[in-house]
């Protein structure tokens, strides 16, 4: 029989097939038979009125299950290093063309893992990995968990420590069951453990005794066609009904296949079950395979363009600096307020103005006095020695005594303009931590700015002692860095009809320079601290060394 001219050779269809495998992980589209699920995508909010749920992790709560490959790339960057990503983006394809979907998995751990600190890779995923899943995130699915009583998540393709902080901290989950990655002596072997590990403190055992002993309704299953938790769900999601001459029961399990995920959409910020104030990390932006290219492309680029803007504000003037950093791609507008040496002269001020700003990055006094032209002087906090020394203006080193505090700003004031951040800390989000009352015992009047950063592939912050010095450098490693600078109207720190000249007054007129900020940016004031931050995130006070603790 002759060959039709449109048909290809049966070699080509047998490689597509060998790739369908492949990239598609062997999944089958098919819906599930009314024995094993039933057969509805999302199940009535009644449903699950009171009900112990237990849910598929790929399957209900991330819009891209089978796309594991970013969250790795941040384990193997963040806790381990640029040349640990690399080496995992290099041999990543080969792992797509030769191995099983369960081999892929376990050699991606073991790149990813091997020879990491457990203590690093566990604050890997309470400070880092939250903000990409949250961004991964289905709105369909949560909506489903926030209707359930008690929530266990399972994962098959997650170590465990990638995802119970995320779970527990963000969702609000009772138990997190997945693998486990052997541990010696503090550090990861890359050992991927073969079976799913319950270490949940016994909820889930107790939700099986119960089922089998008649006592509670047991759980509700949230699994994908095609899943491998069916068979783990039948252990612990409830009967719904059984034939009189058979022993065959079926379990209420609720299946949704990738047909009906492509509708899903993401969870806005607004909507997240808690808000996103602090995350740690360097990366800005969630690391497909494309995007692993070209951020290792640009690199080499990047760190030259890092230099150079750092030597062009340390060494010229603002008015030469500013467009010449202007031209690599790094972009600032300036909203300038009234003229405030005029507005100073006429009520008769001696000595420097207070500029009061919200805190972004360790650049901000900088882009401050970029923004005045003219040198300023910038008290810290926190920072490493090595940023004091080649900051091009004149910084002042706190003590975190009040009244010793207080003695240093109000000479520095008197010998001319200085900048403070009364949050203490660098905030990422659009949210305002609690401002410290300090800067309103000074003057009578202080001017806020209003400060605004975008980047397209670093932050320039980090919680990590030995790496902070290199925050303005990684701020500068971006390709198109943004800063928004605006002067606002000064605001008076008098004590207004009815309070009282003393710490009291302080603490309000802290609060209204808050507001203030927080208006003209359109971000959240919150009562979060410096100290919450860090514990958060580094399970520490933010001490640098060499700070004394108070």
């Amino acid at each position: 029989m002759a060959k039709k001219p449109w048909e290809f050779p049966k070699a080509v269809l047998s490689f597509r097939r060998f790739l369908r495998r492949r990239f598609l992980g062997g999944r089958h589209h098919h819906r599930p038979t009314s024995t094993t699920a039933t057969g509805v995508a999302i199940p009535p909010a009644d449903k699950l009125h009171n009900q112990t749920v237990m849910v598929d992790l790929e399957s209900w709560l991330l819009r891209s299950p089978m796309s594991t490959f970013p969250y790795f790339m941040v384990v193997a960057i963040e806790a381990g290093s640029f040349l640990r990503g690399l080496m995992l983006l290099l041999i990543y394809p080969l792992f797509w063309l030769l191995l099983s979907h369960d081999m892929r998995l376990k050699a991606m751990v073991m790149v990813s893992f091997f020879g990491l600190p457990k203590k690093e890779v566990v604050r890997i995923g309470k400070a880092v990995l939250p903000k990409f899943f949250l961004e991964g995130m289905a709105m369909e699915g949560l909506e489903v968990v926030r209707n359930a009583k008690k929530v266990v998540v399972v994962s098959a393709l997650f170590p465990r420590v990638m995802i119970e902080g995320f779970l527990k901290e963000y969702i609000g989950v009772n138990a997190v069951i997945g693998r486990e990655v052997i541990v010696v002596a503090g550090r990861y072997v890359g050992l991927l453990v073969d079976d799913i590990e319950m270490d949940d403190g016994g909820f889930v055992e107790e939700v099986m005794e119960e089922t089998k002993s008649g006592k509670g309704d047991g759980a509700v299953g949230l699994a994908g066609v095609g899943s491998k938790m069916h068979h783990l769900f039948s252990r612990y999601c409830k009967f719904i009904g059984s034939t009189r001459n058979s022993a065959i029961l079926t379990q209420k399990t609720y299946a949704v296949c990738d047909a009906d995920k492509n509708e899903w959409q993401p969870v806005p910020r607004e909507k997240y079950p808690k808000p996103l104030i602090f995350h740690d990390g360097r990366l800005a932006f969630k690391l497909t395979p494309c995007a692993a290219v070209a951020m290792y492309t640009y690199l080499p680029w990047g760190i030259f363009l890092a230099v150079f803007r750092s030597l062009a504000f340390g060494l010229l003037p603002y008015r030469v600096s500013i467009p010449l950093a202007a031209f690599t791609g790094m972009r600032s507008r300036l909203i300038a307020g009234p003229s405030l040496d005029a507005t100073r002269r006429d009520n008769g001020a001696v000595g420097g103005r207070l500029y009061v700003c919200n805190h972004r990055t360790l650049l901000d006094p900088i882009t401050v006095a970029a923004g005045l032209n003219k040198p300023v002087t910038a008290v810290t906090y926190s920072v490493s020695p090595v940023s004091e020394l080649i900051a091009p203006i004149r910084t002042a080193r706190l003590t975190r005594d009040r009244d010793e505090d207080r003695r240093r700003m109000e000479a520095l004031l008197a010998r001319g303009d200085l900048v403070v951040c009364p949050e203490g800390t660098t905030c990422r989000e659009p949210f305002l931590l609690r401002f410290s009352p300090l800067f309103a015992e000074l003057t009578g009047e202080v001017t806020p700015v209003a400060l605004e950063t975008r980047v397209d592939m670093f932050y320039g912050t980090s919680t990590k002692p030995a790496a902070k010095w290199l925050d303005p450098f990684y701020f500068m490693m971006n390709s198109r860095p943004e800063y928004h600078v605006e002067f606002l109207q000064p605001v008076s720190t008098t004590p207004v009809d009815g309070e009282v000249d003393g710490h009291g007054h302080s603490i309000n007129a802290a609060n209204r320079v808050q507001r203030v900020l927080g208006e003209a940016l359109a971000f959240e004031l919150t009562e979060q601290t410096r100290k919450d931050k860090y514990k958060m995130l580094a399970g520490n006070e933010g001490n640098v060394k060499g700070e004394a603790k108070k």
